[in-house]
């Protein structure tokens, strides 16, 4: 097959995949999910795993170290098959905690330390780092069996450019379905949806090429054990303590390594998909190693010596004069290493976005939690930055090593680095002593012996670790030398660093632990995982310091989103049973909160962010006596006096508030009484003075048309201020009569922007409006909607104090209704008044002074009540902001349930 239709089938395949990702992603974006959350589609992406090592790596490693390559399929084999132990609590941890990453677990457990969180990334980005160029490798090393002369011949030139090309490419890619937005729940049913797909067709030609092979090429079955019992494959001795080893490894890989925790924990969103994977993902590894032993031994047999086993799958078919077959089989490698690539970018970039980029940015800017911006632009900034980041290293990677070394070989390096999380996370799951002393004491030394003992090693001849130190040892010391650690002889390097590293992480992960002790954060938070299936889904975690709600309401829009931070908080209002944006800052609401935002930004960041604002937080009683271990009955009995003591404190403060609205409302009440008559009695006594003055007879004509026109002010304003009385008590009383008809909203705002510009017209006061989004029909009672808006710009202008007034519209169609805001730039109202604007009477201003009676928002409220809209007070935004919300289309039944509501 000529190379140049080869590249074309490569793009054509990639199209491919960018058409299935964005289809996914438009029916998540629609709420279309039932195919994307099926349990098959779960399965099929945890096919990760499977990448260029295990369908090229797995056929060169049969061929050079018989049957030990089947210790990478069945780690991961017993692990899905104990399931119910390990995977299920892990998934159900994730979703409790709501977590991002395998860091943001570490971070989490031990009482939200980002700095662990810290480690993890950096260890994880390392031991990463090989397993990419192994991915870069293999597809470079499969486009050069297409590019080369003889099939033999597979090192093609300008292959670092070609694996450049492959790196910049998967980078665009991760970049665009990875990080188009910033999900609550980090979840990428694009992403998630292509690697389904490169998991059917990487297994459907792994098949098809050993089917080819053991009854196209061979006799059958029979005749392919006949090979294999003639081979040098039938040489292979077993070695227990490698076997074991390799089988460990490779089942803590299915746990530690950054890429599987995304897609098992993460992605995860039921449980009940493990039930499934547990019997299905074992099946799809058996599919995936059936003929790699079949494949090996006829590539030994047929292929000419020096011809490299790891590309069997390609070679085969090509020196057969299958064309087709081999382009089949190359797209099974590109997909093997193009969706272990994405994935794993994915989950290192949100792990140094969220443990790194965002905390030191926290830590630069300690008041910004407060002030008004977007941090999830910085958020997906850093994580396109990151991915990459992470395929240039990985490229780095591959150029230093000189790309020569079996592809199995590196990814068991990978692996033995992933595995030093382990003992942190199998003990903080399992162990309540488990503390962040001794985590981060295990994880350092497992850290730094790998490094030195495997990472470094691997590198080859650039110079990071020179041979006399391989030799003779660190600082000419015999016994740190990277394969014979402390004089221990004997053993191949990879067992040697994996036993090592192990061995002393655990160690010191124990006995860190239990010469600390945690505070009490983290021994909540050992509660709460250890102890995952019998903790309530909302346990108390802040009771300490005072976080203003619409402080957090600000930050949470920042991290959110506008709509979605709006959103959470109104209906968690209404769950404590108020109206409007802004919920009672409870212990339960502050910790629902931090969940939803660790969502984003992990669980460290969300925590550091929202103790920012609240000053500081501790644990409740009940989670103080679960983890003093107390019995099973003081805590039911506890749980059931705080559950009493809450909801009279739920009660006690509805009544409070209750009780200081009706203070203020008398408070309003009577200075209104007091303004009314002042209103009332000034234009009543202007007339009767000035009409007494008109009585003269020898008036001069000049003072009689002066007095004559105050007369008639005056009476006209008497007359605004008896129609705003009659007009409200008529809306009161559902006695209005609707006019109902079709208006451009557009026209609409404009007409209520000109006709407020007499409302202090001296000032300058600009005015932000996007006209494209403005254009829709409403059918309603037009002149009392022009009346609402009327007020609601007139008043900005009234009472905007920036020293550059400007007030911004925004709308937006939220299926059968729109949503107008109003927002202007000045220093917004007071919270305690927040609650009283728009009753009767209210007024914000002195009282004392003329100028109305405190009836606009009053009679704005009821307007919306008829047409069977809302208006609130939108906090949060930095100055003051009113939300109209009406339907677009009138209905009498919508606006009867508005006012019954």
């Amino acid at each position: 097959m000529p190379f140049n239709m080869l590249v074309a089938f490569c793009l054509l395949y990639v199209i491919m995949l960018f058409a299935v990702a964005y289809f996914a992603e438009r029916r998540a974006q629609r709420g279309r999910l039932k195919f994307l959350h099926s349990p098959i589609i779960y399965t099929l992406s945890l096919s990760i795993y499977c990448t260029a090592w295990t369908f090229y790596g797995a056929v060169g490693y049969a061929a050079r170290s018989g049957l030990e390559f089947v210790t990478i399929y069945l780690g991961p084999t017993l692990v899905f098959i104990g399931w119910w132990w390990i995977l299920r609590k892990l998934v159900r941890i994730g979703r409790a905690q709501r977590v991002t990453s395998i860091a943001d677990l570490i971070s989490s457990r031990y009482g939200k330390s980002n700095s662990l969180g810290v480690i993890v990334t950096l260890m994880s980005v390392a031991s990463a780092t090989p397993y990419i160029a192994l991915q870069l490798q293999s597809v470079t090393l499969s486009f050069g069996v297409f590019a080369a002369d003889t099939p033999e011949f597979w090192v093609m030139s300008g292959q670092g450019e070609a694996a450049l090309w492959i790196a910049g490419g998967l980078a665009v890619f991760t970049i665009l379905f990875g990080t188009r937005n910033l999900d609550a729940n980090e979840r990428h049913h694009g992403v998630v949806m292509a690697i389904a797909l490169e998991a059917v067709v990487k297994l459907v030609a792994l098949v098809a090429v050993g089917v080819f092979v053991v009854w196209g090429l061979a006799g059958g079955v029979a005749d392919v054990l006949d090979k294999v019992a003639a081979s040098p494959i039938a040489d292979w001795n077993l070695k227990p303590g490698r076997f074991a080893g390799l089988i460990f490894v490779s089942a803590a890989a299915i746990l530690t390594l950054p890429r599987m925790f995304q897609v098992l924990v993460v992605e995860n969103v039921s449980e009940r998909h493990l039930a499934t994977a547990s019997w299905a993902f074992p099946a799809y590894l058996m599919m995936m190693s059936l003929f790699v032993l079949p494949i090996a031994v006829v590539g030994l047999e047929r292929m000419p010596p020096g011809t490299n086993p790891d590309l069997f799958v390609l070679t085969l078919p090509l020196s057969e004069g299958q064309g087709k077959l081999a382009l089949l089989a190359f797209l099974g490698g590109f997909s093997s290493a193009t969706s272990m690539v994405i994935v794993a970018a994915i989950a290192l970039a949100t792990m140094v976005s969220n443990h790194i980029v965002t905390p030191l940015w926290l830590a630069l800017r300690r008041q910004s939690v407060r002030e008004s911006g977007d941090v999830r632009g910085l958020v997906l900034t850093s994580r396109r930055v990151s991915i990459a980041g992470v395929l240039a290293m990985g490229y780095t990677y591959y150029h230093l090593s000189g790309g020569s070394e079996a592809l199995a070989a590196i990814g068991l390096i990978a692996f033995v680095g992933a595995a030093q999380v382990l003992p942190a996370l199998l003990g903080g799951i399992f162990w309540r002593g488990a503390t962040h002393v001794g985590a981060r004491a295990g994880l350092l030394i497992g850290f730094a012996i790998w490094l030195y003992t495997l990472f470094l090693p691997s590198v080859g001849t650039s110079g990071w670790i020179s041979a006399s130190v391989m030799a003779e040892g660190l600082f000419g010391i015999d016994w740190l030398r990277p394969h014979a650690l402390f004089g221990f002889t004997g053993l191949d390097p990879l067992l040697h660093a994996l036993m090592w590293s192990l061995l002393l992480n655990t160690l010191a992960f124990l006995i860190f632990s239990m010469s600390s002790f945690p505070p009490p954060m983290e021994r909540l938070q050992g509660l709460a995982f250890v102890n995952v299936f019998d903790q309530a889904p909302n346990a108390r975690g802040w009771t300490r310091g005072q976080a203003d709600a619409e402080d957090l309401l600000s930050m949470s829009q920042r991290i959110l989103g506008v709509s979605e931070a709006q959103k959470f908080f109104q209906s968690e209002a209404a769950a404590q049973g108020k109206t409007g944006f802004l919920p009672d800052t409870t212990p339960e609401f502050i910790t629902t909160l931090e969940r939803e935002l660790a969502g984003s930004v992990g669980a460290a960041t969300a925590h550091a962010m929202i103790a920012q604002l609240s000053g500081g937080s501790s644990v409740s009683v009940q989670d103080l006596i679960a983890v003093a271990g107390e019995a099973a009955e003081i805590k039911e009995y506890s749980a059931q006096l705080e559950a009493k003591s809450e909801e009279l404190a739920r009660t006690a403060r509805a009544l409070r508030e209750a009780n200081d609205k009706l203070t203020e409302l008398s408070v309003q009440k009577d200075a209104f009484l007091g303004q009314i008559s002042h209103e009332l009695r000034t234009p009543m006594t202007s007339i009767r003075a000035f009409s007494e003055i008109l009585m003269e007879p020898d008036l001069p004509e000049e003072m009689r048309q002066k007095y004559g026109e105050i007369i008639h002010e005056e009476a006209r304003r008497l007359t605004r201020l008896l129609d705003d009385l009659l007009d409200l008590s008529v809306l009161e009383n559902r006695r209005v009569q609707l006019n109902i008809g079709a208006a451009n909203l557009h026209d609409l705002l404009s007409k209520a922007v000109q006709a407020a510009g007499s409302t202090r017209p001296e000032r300058k006061f600009r005015i932000e409006r996007d006209p494209s989004v403005e254009h829709m029909a409403v059918f309603t009672d037009t002149d009392r909607l022009l009346q609402v808006f009327i007020n609601l710009v007139s008043n900005a202008r009234k009472y905007c104090d920036a020293e550059l007034p400007k007030l911004r519209i925004e709308v937006r169609k939220r299926g059968p209704r729109v949503q107008i805001d109003f927002i202007d730039n000045g220093s917004g109202i007071p919270k305690k008044a927040q609650a009283l604007i728009f009753e009767k009477f209210a007024r914000l201003t002195d009282t004392s002074r003329a100028g109305g009676a405190g009836l606009g928002l009053a009679i704005c409220r009821e307007i919306m009540a008829n047409l069977g809209g809302t208006i609130d007070y939108l906090p949060g935004q930095g100055g003051a902001a009113f939300r109209v919300t009406l339907p677009l289309r009138y209905s009498e039944a919508e606006a009867r349930a508005v006012m019954e509501g």
